[in-house]
């Protein structure tokens, strides 16, 4: 008798146990293969759905009837019909339990379309509607029916007035995170209309608002709020920050950058009233810390995350973060002028605990700054030292032995950088994110020790990297098997041969690959053919790659949202093959595309009108394109961008 399998062993309970530790897409794809058991599982309980292609929406709705959270972001043609064909079949049972919808870049739905999802969704807790340019106040009104929305994304709907806001306030009182970013159109009125209906609010964002200290004024009555950003806020100054002083007594976190009117009296009102503040961003506020606001830091002894970018730093601001600063987990120094080498080991004597540290720009600094950083911060988790030419391979060596937590390094410009100090890097094993643009003097060598020991690599950036060539690649197409973004632009050694090597690496999904001379349309072809997951492409003065290529990139990548082809030898029909073929892409930059004549794009765009978002063209086309292709693109939500 054929003994039974252990799959059989494990119960409904434990499989759905198992299937929510497996976080990684991926791994749950491999986990529906494994049995029809496992996939019955799966179908029965997934709680997250990204839907990728519009066509399949219904088919996928209709099998995970479970889910709770809905991500549209990635499909641009989705509109009110749509969504009445969607909902249009009797006992729908996934919009009942849906709690999270993201409509981000949805800007065909309108009114009619979000009244059925909202009425059709009575659970729903969160909403992200994030730059439809074309939502206004109908569309906030139709939000405005769920009830129950606890958190609620609205970045640059640029047609919401104060009067949607109002809607907003009073039907859904129960909100707790709100981000109004770049919702230019409202003024103080409707943010005092927020303050007196939502009381609950938490989490408020109104960067880049007109608003002035009236807001803040109303704003401060806001007793559980704990983050309020307001960054590029131009109208608010210190009598403002006297207000949120004053108030708001459970504030933890406050984001004043580039507000221009705001100083140091302000943030001292800020700073005393709240004892408890844990992160404080003022980067590009002040040119100057004055005396008092440095002594005012020795209050802040709960703060773990200060950004100071673009202001004048002294010794005795080091000093007192030092010893005030003993649960900082992030410091932000980023273009501030007197940062040295001594002030930075006198900062890390008291910071251990560092997990993030940004020193863009600051020139002064050297390899004995990176000792200091790697001998006292062995958990740093990030390290951004963007031009900052005196660091070399000694200071690299350093960070390779001490900070092998390291996922993000900046190294970009920096250049000291060679192969020798990659070597060093390539031992902290769990980097993420390293970017080495503009260091010329690392090559291939390099690149295969990197590549050898640092596989968890998601993002790699190389622009201008001019010895980097094909070997580097063949290296990184067998090492970095996750790779998804990967900057190549001006690299002039690349080519059909290494884009030969990069089309092994299947995860790949944003390549930059400008000026790249000696990749033709073979290149193109294999990449297209095998990263199937490519969403972003840059071509631009790719002058080698003509009709060709661009017809096996309408072919194979469907999945292109973004793409520039600028300056390339794309001619009437290539064009057309790519605006009408790719039915996810969302922004193209197509200026100076000399092969193609007024009547190419007047078809290109026509075959694509539906779903552009935003589009660039040469400033020339804007008197030669026919007004109703023009009117039509805008209509439907198209930012057209003249270069």
């Amino acid at each position: 008798m054929a003994c039974p399998s252990i799959l059989s062993l494990l119960t409904e309970d434990i499989l759905v146990r198992i299937l929510d530790k497996l976080g990684d897409e991926r791994d749950r794809k491999n986990w529906r293969m494994v049995c029809k058991e496992f996939h019955r599982v799966e179908l029965l309980h997934r709680k997250k759905l990204r839907v990728l292609r519009h066509e399949f929406l219904q088919r996928l709705l209709s099998k995970y009837s479970s889910i709770e959270f809905l991500d549209l972001s990635v499909c641009p043609r989705i509109d009110d019909g749509s969504v009445a064909v969607l909902l249009g079949g009797e006992s729908l049972c996934w919009p009942r339990r849906l709690k999270s919808l993201v409509l981000n870049r949805v800007a065909g739905l309108r009114t009619n379309g979000l009244e059925l999802l909202v009425s059709a969704s009575p659970n729903l807790e969160y909403v992200d509607v994030s730059y439809c340019w074309g939502f206004g106040d109908r569309e906030a009104e139709a939000l405005a029916r769920a009830g129950g929305l606890r958190e609620l994304r609205m970045d640059k709907c640029l047609a919401v007035t104060d009067v949607g806001l109002a809607k907003i306030a009073v039907g859904c009182e129960n909100l707790e995170n709100l981000s109004l970013k770049w919702c230019m159109e409202i003024s103080d009125l409707g943010i005092d209309l927020l303050c007196k209906k939502c009381l609950g609010l938490k989490s408020l964002d109104i960067s880049y608002l007109k608003v002035t200290n009236k807001s803040l004024y109303s704003i401060a009555s806001l007793q559980k709020l704990v983050n309020l950003a307001m960054v590029w806020c131009s109208s608010i100054d210190d009598v403002g920050l006297n207000f949120i002083g004053n108030g708001c007594p459970s504030l933890k976190v406050i984001d004043v950058s580039r507000c221009d009117l705001v100083g140091s009296s302000g943030l001292l009102s800020v700073i005393k009233g709240h004892s408890g503040l844990s992160q404080l961003s003022m980067g590009n506020c002040l040119s100057e810390l004055s005396e008092s606001l440095l002594h005012s830091l020795k209050d802040m002894k709960n703060i773990n995350s200060f950004e100071v970018d673009g202001a004048r730093v002294s010794d005795s601001f080091f000093q007192i973060l030092s010893i005030n600063g003993k649960h900082l987990l992030e410091v932000g120094l980023s273009k501030c002028l007197g940062v040295t080498d001594g002030g930075i080991s006198q900062l890390l004597d008291g910071c251990v605990n560092l997990k993030i540290l940004n020193l863009t720009c600051c020139h002064s600094i050297s390899d004995a700054a990176i000792l200091a950083v790697a001998n006292s911060c062995k958990t740093l988790h990030s390290l951004k030292l963007e031009s900052c030419n005196l660091i070399t391979e000694k200071g690299l060596r350093q960070l390779g032995l001490c900070c092998l937590q390291l996922e993000e390094l900046d190294l970009t410009d920096c250049g000291g950088v060679n192969d020798t100090g990659l070597r060093s890097l390539s031992r902290c094993s769990e980097l993420i994110c390293l970017k080495l643009g503009l260091c010329t003097n690392i090559s291939d060598e390099g690149l295969f020790y990197i590549a050898s020991n640092c596989t968890k690599i998601l993002e790699l950036d190389l622009y201008r990297c001019t010895r980097i060539g094909n070997c580097g690649l063949a290296a990184l197409s067998i090492g970095c098997k996750k790779l998804m973004k990967l900057n190549l632009s001006y690299c002039n050694k690349v080519t059909d041969k290494g884009m030969e090597h990069l089309s092994h690496l299947e995860e790949l999904s944003e390549l930059e690959m400008r000026g790249l001379l000696k990749v033709t349309n073979i290149g193109l072809t294999a990449v297209a053919s095998r990263c199937k997951k490519l969403s972003d492409l840059d071509l631009k003065h790719c002058e080698h790659i003509n009709d060709s290529g661009f017809w096996a990139l309408a072919y194979y990548s469907r999945n292109l949202r973004q793409i520039n082809m600028s300056h390339c030898s794309v001619s009437n029909v290539g064009l057309c093959m790519v605006m009408g073929n790719l039915t996810r892409l969302q922004d193209a930059k197509l200026v100076e595309l000399p092969n193609v004549t007024v009547e190419g794009f007047e078809l290109a765009l026509r075959a694509c009108c539906v779903r552009l978002k935003k589009v660039k063209l040469h400033t020339s086309l804007r008197h030669s394109l026919s007004a109703e292709v023009i009117f039509t693109l805008q209509a439907r939500g198209c930012k057209i961008r003249w270069d």
